[in-house]
Parts: structure tokens; sequence; C-alpha cells
């Protein structure tokens, strides 16, 4: 197939309406031929994507700072003045009647300073309250116009800023980054012919089918109305009662409960659209489509105890990750993947498509994976871009269209009414950054913060006093009017769910079964520890009940940490039906298959005086060489003096920057008598042992592992060692860390206190 060549330089003037103009008439409705302006040119290169074979991407860096130019503005060598443009003389004092009297209410810069301060805060989103963000770029490796005639997926040379939100689910704005709860993924595309947000979580499925039971969900997972507790979790009554009445919760839920729930970060996390939608191409061809995000980083999360820790030492955890990683020139990069449905094959699972519970697994259609996107600047303004950033999954262009999923069909009326709720109004659109890169113009006027001057003398349609400017657009095969796909619909009018959404066990069963063994004993203790929080004990034995029809065995595990007997009826339980006859998919495990880089990992060094320069020198080198951070930790700030008289600068404490912030540690040689009298640092690396981080010790620091009861000639997986660091035991510290975690070392690991 030929492609048309794309001039990405190429605008068009816009039509001329002034008095002297043609008047066409109420009968021409030609559309208006908007220019599609080319992006600014970059003033910085940054990282670029690199797609299979050689696809190189122009040198450019995130186009969206450009495009946000107009509305960035910093204040160096500015005066300070009111929101009126005042100069200010005195910030320092209200204006008052004598040194001690009455503040005068004619001071109209009081009035104004705590009036927009009174007013600093909006509505919290209801759910999604706590987010992180990052702008970037997404480009496509192929042209994709055989599926979708989608501008920005037709053309491999093309770049489209993004706007990227990740969320925690359940909890305030205020709570904390690695609670157990399903991620939020937001992706905002502005593209030459609108904005396409693909709103999806960390998870391929929903909790509910039916957007009409979003509320009682919601309800069900919050805090009880009661007490207001707990924050940010689901291990209360509320939830698990709902759980326990509406087993199509139940696929979701076996997400959160495994490791998916406790993301190492979002760099390493994958993301999914959830819903099933529709690419329609040139000829009006429609193929459905799901939405996936694979992290080039690979896939990893924390452990259980990592994560409660790190709830308390570093709440942040995760928005401090990815700031800091993009900041250091460690972009995130995420490659799109789409699973592609021909129509005539709706009817070819034994699930539905268009039920959001169920997913379609990657064994049965794989994911092809068609661009990338990198993150490569972080927000100037939290509020402004963070905060204020309105999704929609209704936000769709040309060559995208909606299925009647009935979750995604509620969705669509949803997020307009809470976007207008708080952000104040139906002009949320023209906030900078949710406004299109390429050119609206509607009659839609007025309204609360209206931002847009409208010239035209008329705001209605059809109109002759302005030639019936601004026109549709026909549709047409690029850069047309967009066009709902003709699907046939009959059937009556009733409030009923397809029975074809009535199984709601064979793909728990199937995830479970993919998990690795390490996977599933997290799985068995995520459920008996949330439920072991849960006062009602029938509401316990009902959910357990209903984890009988998944597997017998993780029934029964979490049965008897919870000190419930199953009947032998119960053990006798025949396992639902295989999905679509497969039994496992190891997409679903995160650590079936190897994947990812050392990239952008951390790495601790704990050091005292005395340390070995040349060994400090040769860690400090290999492990930039592999774009590994390095930090010095030592029993207190300031620096260090090495055995060769050098000085060493330290980053942090053994106990201001914990194990729990790090993937790994080393020990380099030299006065390890310090160390091992130091009880801050034994605990560092015990607990860094007991999480199953990689750790190494060059030289004399080999004594410490008496601290993981190993003798001198004892060798484990995991724990690296040799006389010195170069060599040997930065390449096979290296190649241990590719793997995450030392899953080994899991069963000795739990006898450690720490």
């Amino acid at each position: 197939m030929s492609k048309a060549p794309h001039n990405k330089e190429m605008s068009h003037d816009a039509p001329s309406t002034g008095p002297d103009s043609a008047k066409p008439g109420l009968d021409s409705l030609a559309p208006a031929d908007d220019s599609h302006q080319p992006l600014a040119k970059p003033t910085s290169p940054g990282k670029q994507p690199t797609a299979p074979g050689s696809l190189k991407a122009p040198n450019t860096h995130n186009a969206k700072i450009d495009a946000l130019e107009t509305f960035r503005k910093g204040s160096e060598n500015f005066p300070l003045t009111t929101n009126q443009g005042t100069r200010i003389a005195d910030d320092q004092n209200a204006l008052r009647a004598g040194t001690r009297g009455p503040t005068l209410l004619e001071d109209f810069i009081l009035r104004e300073k705590i009036t927009h301060f009174d007013h600093e805060r909006i509505p919290e989103r209801i759910v999604h309250a706590r987010g992180s963000a990052a702008h970037g770029y997404f480009q496509p490796y192929r042209d994709m116009s055989d599926i979708t005639k989608a501008d920005f997926l037709r053309f491999p040379e093309q770049l489209t800023p993004v706007f990227v939100r990740f969320s925690t689910v359940q909890g305030s704005a205020g709570s904390a980054d690695t609670v157990r709860d399903i991620r939020g993924w937001a992706t905002k595309f502005y593209t030459q012919e609108g904005v396409f947000d693909l709103v999806g979580n960390n998870t391929p499925v929903f909790f509910i089918q039916d957007a009409h039971k979003f509320p009682d969900f919601v309800h069900a997972v919050k805090p009880e109305p009661h007490n207001d507790i707990p924050q940010g979790q689901s291990a209360h009554d509320t939830f698990w009662d709902y759980v326990s009445l509406q087993p199509e919760t139940l696929h979701n839920v076996i997400w959160a409960m495994s490791d998916r729930g406790i993301p190492r970060s979002y760099r390493t996390m994958e993301g999914f659209g959830i819903h099933t939608f529709r690419f329609i191409n040139a000829e009006d061809q429609a193929t459905f489509v799901r939405f996936h995000w694979k992290p080039v980083a690979g896939k990893a999360s924390l452990l259980w105890d990592e994560a409660q820790k790190l709830a308390g030492r570093d709440p942040d955890f995760h928005r401090r990750d990815l700031w800091e990683a993009i900041e250091a020139g460690d972009f995130p990069e995420y490659e799109l993947g789409v699973q592609l449905i021909p129509e005539e094959d709706e009817f070819k699972f034994d699930f539905d498509l268009l039920d959001a519970t169920k997913l379609i697994p990657e064994e049965l259609v794989p994911v092809e994976l068609i661009g990338k996107m990198v993150l490569n600047r972080n927000p100037d303004n939290f509020f402004a871009e963070t905060e204020q950033v309105a999704f929609h999954p209704g936000h769709i262009v040309p060559g995208i269209d909606f299925t009647n999923d009935p979750l995604l069909q509620g969705r669509l009326f949803s997020y307009t009414d809470t976007q207008i709720s708080r952000l104040g109004g139906p002009n949320f659109h023209e906030i900078p950054i949710n406004r299109p890169l390429c050119p609206y113009h509607n009659f839609q006027r007025q309204g609360m913060h209206r931002i847009d001057i409208d010239t035209n003398p008329a705001n209605y349609e059809p109109n002759s006093i302005n030639d019936n400017w601004p026109r549709e657009t026909p549709p047409s095969p690029h850069r047309g009017g967009f066009k709902s796909y003709q699907e046939r619909i009959e059937g009556h009018k009733v409030r009923e769910r397809s029975p074809s959404f009535g199984e709601y066990y064979s793909q728990p069963r199937l995830f479970w079964n993919s998990q690795t063994p390490v996977e599933q004993q997290h799985i068995i203790a995520a459920f008996s520890f949330e439920l072991s929080k849960v006062a009602r004990a029938y509401i316990r034995e009902r959910v357990v009940d209903h984890l009988v029809h998944i597997d017998v065995s993780l029934a029964n595990s979490v049965a008897e940490n919870l000190g419930i007997t199953l009947s032998d009826e119960k053990m006798h339980t025949a396992p639902p039906k295989d999905v679509n006859g497969l039994k496992k998919d190891a997409s679903l495990s995160l650590y079936a298959i190897p994947n990812g880089t050392v990239k952008g990992r951390q790495v601790a060094l704990l050091v005292s005086d005395g340390a070995v320069a040349a060994d400090v020198l040769a860690i400090l080198q290999e492990l930039g060489a592999h774009g590994v951070h390095a930090r010095l930790l030592a029993a207190h700030m300031g620096q260090i003096h090495a055995d060769d008289g050098s000085t060493l600068p330290i980053d942090g404490t053994f106990s201001s920057l914990p194990s729990l912030t790090f993937d790994a540690v080393i020990v380099p040689d030299g006065n390890i008598d310090s160390l091992l009298l130091s009880g801050d640092a034994r605990y560092f690396l015990l607990e860094a042992y007991k999480h199953l981080k990689v750790i190494a010790l060059s030289g004399d620091a080999r004594r410490f592992k008496a601290q993981f009861a190993l003798s001198d000639h004892e060798r484990e997986e995991g724990i690296i060692e040799d006389s010195k660091a170069e060599g040997v035991l930065m390449s096979e510290f290296l190649s241990a860390m590719a793997a995450h975690r030392i899953w080994s070392r899991s069963q000795k690991a739990q006898s450690v206190p720490a």
C-alpha cells in the first residue's frame, strides 16, 4: 500500500469573512479549511523514540512545551503586582488605621490576596484524587491507515504531544502512593484532529459491568461513612461486602490482590484502555480494538512489607520516582499496543467483547506494538496542569469510535458532568492544559470562566451574517468531520444485561493459573490480610465461598489464614471452564517472562571513613555506564575520607534514605568494622535482604554474610561477592539486578526480623 507524502509544514489560509467577501449564502456548506500549524521547532534535544527496525525520530524534544508556551511565564526580574497589574509597594503589612489600629476594608490588595487564597482549593476528584503527571510525545511505528483513519497513527515521522496522569483510585489527594489499589492511567493526545483521551487503569478489566453500578461501587470502596476510615485502602467491611454480593467484581479484585496492586513505580507499570473500542478506516470498515501500554523498562512490583513501610517513610514514593527520573534524563518509555479483532470475529470467544470485566488473553489475540510514548518533561505547575487536567473517554477523533460496552456508555456522561462540577463550569476545555492544539470553532458562548474572546457576530447556525461560518465538515478519508460508525441496532427497551455477561469465575481462574508460585503466594497473603481487617465474619465467609469457584487451593489457603474450615463439598467444587480452552497466559504474570533493563535503577553504596577509593570509583563507573544511579550513604551527612586521603560527598544517611527506596545495595571494601558497629547499616542490609534485593559485598565487606546466616564459604543466589569490585562482581551484580528480585530467597527471608 503506497503512502501519501505528509508535509508537516503545510498550512491553509483561513477563509475571508470580512464585509467585502463574497456571500455564498446558507446553501454553501463547504468546510472551513482551518490551518493546521506545524509544531514550533524545538530548542533543546530530548530522548528519541526507537522502533523495531531502522526508524529514527526527528531531533526534537517534547513538542507540548511549545504548545503551552503562550501560557507559561516565569517571574524573574518582574515587579510584584496585583492580578490587575498594579505594582505592590508593601506585601508585608495590611492597611491599618494606625500601627495598632483596625485593618481597613479599602485595602484592595489584601482583599484580592485573601479572597484568592480562600478559593485556591477546587473539589477533589471523587476517585483518582491523588495523581502525578508528565508531558511527552507519541510516535507511531508504522502507517496504520489500513485499520484507522486517525491522523496521529498514520505517519511514522509525526510526533504527537501527550500529557499523562497516573493515579491511585480510592484515597484522597493526601494519601500515600504505595497503598494496595488500582492505578489510573490517563493519556491526553493533542492530535491535529482534536484531543484524544485514552482513559484506563493498570489492569485490563474493571470491577463492574454497567456504569449504573459505579456510584454503588465507589461508595463501597471509599472510607466507611460513619467514621471515614480507612483512607487509601480496601481492607474494610463495606468494600468486601459489596464484592461478596457482586461476583462480577472478582476478576479485578484478584488483579488488585496480586502484585499489580502495589507497582514498583509508574515507569514499570502496564496500562490498559479497559474497554473495547473500534478503529474505523477510510473505507468505513470497523475493527474492534483494545489498547495496551507496555513499559520499556519492564514490569515490576513492590513487596507488601515494602509498600506498607514506604507509606510512612516516603508517601510520595511513586510521585518522586517519576519526577526524578525525568529530571535525570531517564525518560519513561511505553509502547502502545493494540489487540485487533475483525468484526466478523466478534462472537468467536466464549466471553463478550463488550464486557469490561473480561480481558482478551494475549495468547488468543497477540498485542501488536504500534508506537512509542516518551515522557520527557515534568509539569511547571502542579495545580495548573496535573490538578486541572480533565480527561474524558468521550474525547475521540475520526478513526476511533465507541462500542456498546455498558460501562463505557455510562462513563461518556459521567466524565463531562464531573469536570463541569470540579473545574467550575462548561469551559474547562479552555484551561491551557486541556486546550486542543488544532483550531476549534463553534457557537458555544458564555458560562463560568470563559477565556476565548469570540468575534463572530453570529452565535448560531445556520446563519447568513457571517457567511455561515464556522461550517460543518463532511466526512472524508482524511481530515474530515467525525462520523459515527453505522451499526445496526435492534432490540426492546429493557433494563437487563446480556446473558453473555453472566459468567464470573473463568477469567479470574485464568489469571490465578498464570501467576508464578511466588505471585500466587502473594495473592493468598493479600486476600488474607485484607479480609482479616473485615469485622463481620459472614462477609469474610462469603468472599471465601466465591474464591472456591476460582480455585479450591486458593480458597483453602485463605480460609486457613482466616480460621475458616471449608466443607468437604466446597473442597470438591468443580473448577470453571477454561477461557476459550486456554489454561494459562504468561503475559498475565509480572515475572513469568523476563523483561526490562537496569537503566534508571537506584543503587545504594554503604560507606564509612576508610572506604577503598578504587573500589568506590570502579563501582560508580560501572553503574554509570549502564545508566544506573548510585548514592553514597553513611552514618552522617557531609563527606567521608577514603583510604587514599580523598573525600567522598555523602548523599544521605542510612536512616534518611532507607533500603526501601533502592533497587539494590553494594558495600565497597574498607573499614567494615565501623559499618558492622552501626545498627542502622546492619538494619539497612537486613531489610534489603528481606525484600529480596541484590546485595554485593566487595573485599572485607564479605564479613556481612554472617548477618544473613551464611558462613564464609557458603554461597547464595543474590549475594554477589568478590575480593574487589572490578570485573566479575559488577558483572554478576548487574545481571542479577535485571531480574528485579531474588525470588529463590523468598522462604528464607520470612525469618528476617527487619
